[in-house]
């Protein structure tokens, strides 16, 4: 091939066929392009190539030695090989043992010299290592940062390293998103070197800059998307829906009284919904806050109003746990509402849909069901969906397309500090309800190391005989779901041989929708006395007899997560707990743990795990957590978003539709990235 072009089909490539190139297509990759934004997920520091004396038990680093013997392949029994040989040094001999790679034997001979990456063991008589990394020594002193990437089956690291080297010369033809203009201002180098250090960094330093370059340019992409939605969302018009001292009246339904917060949110909601320019509110509040109480307060107001109400949600479960908690309120209101879910038998779908179209339902509450064909609304006025992250811009844009431009409110209990929330939903007003309800409990919480475990197991013991229920939520295992569907069930089997008295279940998210939705609503009905669990129980379940949360190498979440999955207890009135198994030593994760100790309000978790999280670590997995994003993480990188959100302020105000000759390409890029090829954002 002459020349190597960003939009170079990758199966043009030096080594890739047919069936890598299907493998690749599996993970989005089909140009040159796509390769080289195909980014490293973390990376291994081999700056200093040690020596094999100075190597210590449990250390992970890179070393070189020289191979003493041709290497010796043992079949030990069928589907399992291994290939052994000694490395040296000047300083000392390590022994290397590879399982099933018998090629090995063939590709490695006395006398070459390599170099290693691994964890090593040591003890008095041995120093070893099994299935380290190698590659060729190039003779220098120097060692260097190897990116490590996420991967699909049938392409190693080896394969796609050396494929991303070979595509590395197209970056010099990499299209320019962000203005000449404001890559002076912010001090940003040009992408085609940001893009080629972020594979191959020289050191930390350029690394940094190279992640700062691409951080900027995703976020700027994104805050021009969120602040062109903001300027369509107002020049629109809808139907204002006025209604008197509907809040008031609203208060007067409630089982309790509301508080302060939630009041202050339901009269900015009244207050947009009277509004000719559609609302679009995103609802925030810590677990058990009292969001649904809150936005139950804008379909009463759309209802006396005339208008009709669609409450979006992501689970089954959670869209019959919102039906029954509103059931009271509505009955006394007077509203006619529904549940429509893809369960919801056929011959009642069409009774709902009927009673939609003609406006005789004045509120439905489902899950994506409400986005399917056949169901129409006389006068939707009010859009509702629940977990805010779980669902897109274009999914909430389906179901308001369904009225004549609605309001919308989305709620999310993820907290984040305030003034990030404008910047990250820059397309939505925002409501914070930062008031717990009186009464709310405090859930306790430990942190124990793995000796603990048989006294944990005691007290779920102890909390089921009290007619109280437990949650376990298994370890996460990145990127791995087969593995982790796996330790759920292995870890369910283990706590029945040592509780057989009790109802054990467990969910993962390998399971059949409506499996997971069955075992989840026994469990919600009282039906299981311990549900095992990956984080699929994160939202979207309300247990109230539900007294116990224990997390499994809680080290390995983070602290908003933890303090979400603690949130699926202490939902009642019982003294609930919450128990995290660590054995981690040190670093980020104990200070986690001591967070949770001590704090319980959510938005100041979220300040400390930004604290503790700082500018983020190159040299290990960068948490993503609910991040979609391929670099930025909005905690972490906080103060690069500020930046590109004034300079997509900036580059507006000069041009903004984006007309400019010089910003077509970005144009372009807006609309492929944003809404599918040769898509005008602005239309």
């Amino acid at each position: 091939m002459d020349r190597l072009a960003p939009d170079t089909p990758v199966q043009y490539l030096k080594g890739i066929g047919p069936k890598k190139a299907a493998a690749y297509a599996k993970i989005g990759i089909h140009t040159v392009a796509d390769l080289l934004f195909h980014l490293p997920r973390e990376y291994q520091d081999r700056t200093r190539i040690y020596s094999l004396g100075e190597l210590e038990d449990g250390q992970t680093a890179a070393f070189r030695g020289i191979v003493a013997q041709e290497p010796r392949l043992s079949r030990i029994r069928k589907g399992l090989n291994l290939t052994k040989f000694t490395a040296v040094d000047g300083t000392g001999r390590i022994e290397l043992t590879y399982f099933n790679q018998p090629y090995l034997s063939k590709n490695v001979h006395r006398g070459d010299e390599l170099v290693f990456y691994g964890r090593v063991s040591r003890n008095l008589l041995r120093l070893s290592a099994v299935n380290p990394e190698m590659e060729p020594s190039d003779g220098n002193a120097d060692g260097k940062i190897v990116a490590v990437y996420p991967l699909t089956g049938g392409i190693s690291q080896h394969v796609l390293r050396a494929n991303i080297a070979q595509a590395l010369p197209a970056c010099a033809e990499l299209s320019e998103y962000v203005p000449e203009k404001l890559r002076v201002k912010y001090d940003l180098m040009p992408i085609s070197d940001a893009v080629r250090i972020i594979h191959a960094p020289a050191d930390p330093a350029s690394l940094e800059e190279a992640k700062h370059r691409l951080c900027f340019e995703e976020l700027f992409l994104f805050q021009i998307k969120m602040l062109v939605l903001r300027s369509r969302r107002t020049a629109l018009h809808t139907r204002p829906l006025e209604a008197e001292g509907t809040v008031e009246a609203y208060c007067r339904l409630l089982p309790f009284a509301p508080t302060g917060a939630q009041r202050r949110c339901m009269e900015e909601i009244a207050a947009d919904l009277a509004r000719p320019t559609p609302m679009s509110r995103l609802l925030q509040g810590d677990v058990g806050s009292g969001k649904t109480a809150v936005a139950a307060a804008g379909i009463f107001h759309a209802a006396k109003s005339g208008a009709q109400s669609a409450l979006m949600v992501p689970t089954e479960i959670l869209a019959n746990q919102h039906y029954q908690s509103l059931a009271p309120i509505l009955e006394r209101s007077g509203i006619q509402y529904a549940l429509l879910t893809a369960s919801t038998p056929a011959r009642e779908k069409k009774r709902i849909t009927a009673g939609l179209a003609s406006g005789e339902i004045q509120l439905v509450i489902g899950t994506h069901a409400l986005i399917g064909e056949g169901v129409e609304f006389d006068e939707l006025g009010l859009v509702i969906t629940d977990e805010q992250h779980r669902f897109g811009v274009r999914q909430r844009a389906e179901l308001a397309s369904k009225g004549n431009n609605p309001h919308v409110l989305v709620m999310s209990a993820t907290p984040i500090p305030r003034s990030l929330g404008f910047v990250l939903y820059g397309d939505l007003d925002i409501s914070v309800i930062d008031e717990l309800p009186p009464g709310r409990q405090r859930v306790d919480t430990f942190a124990v190391d793995s000796s603990y475990r048989k006294r944990v197991y005691e007290f779920i013991r102890k909390e089921a005989r009290a007619g109280h229920q437990a949650f376990v939520v298994c370890p996460a295992i990145e990127d791995d779901e087969t593995e982790q569907h796996a330790a759920v069930e292995s870890y369910t089997e283990k706590l029945r041989e040592t509780l057989p008295e009790l109802r054990i279940e467990f969910v993962h998210g390998r399971m059949k929708p409506a499996d997971r939705a069955a075992v989840m609503e026994s469990f919600a009905a009282g039906g299981v006395d311990v549900l095992v669990a990956t984080t699929v129980i994160e939202v979207g379940i309300s247990v109230p007899k539900a007294s116990l949360m224990i997390v499994e190498n809680a080290e390995r979440f983070g602290l908003s997560q933890l303090h979400q999955l603690r949130g699926r207890v202490g939902r009642g009135d019982i003294k609930s707990y919450c128990i995290l198994i660590s054995d981690a030593r040190g670093g980020d994760a104990r200070e986690r743990l001591s967070v949770m100790k001590e704090v319980s309000d959510g938005f100041e978790i979220a300040r400390r795990d930004f604290e503790i999280r700082g500018p983020g670590d190159f040299f290990g997995v960068r948490q993503h957590g609910e991040n979609v994003m391929k670099i930025a993480d909005v905690f972490a990188d906080a103060a690069v978003l500020y930046q590109a959100r004034s300079a997509a302020e900036e580059l507006l105000a000069d041009d903004p539709s984006l007309r400019s000759p010089r910003n077509a390409a970005l144009l372009e890029k807006l609309g492929e990235q944003f809404y599918g090829r040769d898509k005008d954002i602005f239309n």
